[in-house]
């Protein structure tokens, strides 16, 4: 039975809740619902297993902030012997709009804070992403009030749809593996 290991960037503390920056904990908050498992507190991350057609699915929220995530994602790797390109990082994207994701095998940090610190950590851009849209809609100095801000009311209204998206493309990169995962996701 193979294991993957599903990386939610965000913040903890309830400031942090249904904010653009949190995505990724939303889409595994909307997984671990889905599944019917809670999230418990362990070393550096809140964790909850799933599984999905023979797969076990490790899912970690950082406790560690998002500056510091590399040092949760490296120690659940290396905790659980899961490979890298059996990792998926879900995360924030100012340059795609609203609910569109990519998904890839590597890639620079785009000046993204949690990026950079798993870049530093493991020394290497080669690691599976998600990236989730969350447009760039704000004014010239407000991208850290916009990034850290509430959905819109039309985006919340979107949201849900969107989380079963990024939740059907993260078990499909399990399942089907990175390239067809990302021809059938990246297009949608």
């Amino acid at each position: 039975m193979s294991k993957f290991l599903i990386v939610g960037l965000g913040n903890i503390g309830d400031e942090y809740i249904n904010t653009r920056h949190n995505i990724g904990f939303s889409i595994l908050d909307f997984m671990a619902k889905e599944a019917e498992v809670k999230f418990n507190a362990d070393r550096l991350a809140d964790v909850t297993e799933i599984k999905y057609k023979g797969k076990t699915i490790i899912l970690i929220k950082p406790t560690t902030y998002m500056n510091l995530s590399g040092k949760a994602y490296n120690y659940w790797l290396q905790t659980q012997k899961i490979e890298i390109q059996n990792s998926l990082v879900l995360v924030d994207e100012l340059a795609l709009p609203f609910g569109k994701i990519r998904i890839g095998p590597k890639g620079s940090d785009g000046g993204h804070n949690g990026l950079k610190n798993i870049q530093e950590v493991l020394g290497t851009t080669n690691y599976p992403r998600l990236r989730f849209g969350i447009s760039n809609a704000f004014n010239k100095g407000n991208q850290s009030n916009y990034v850290l801000g509430k959905w819109s009311e039309e985006e919340q209204s979107l949201l849900n749809e969107r989380l079963k998206f990024c939740s059907d493309a993260v078990k499909a990169f399990t399942f089907i593996g990175l390239e067809r995962c990302m021809n059938q996701f990246n297009k949608a």
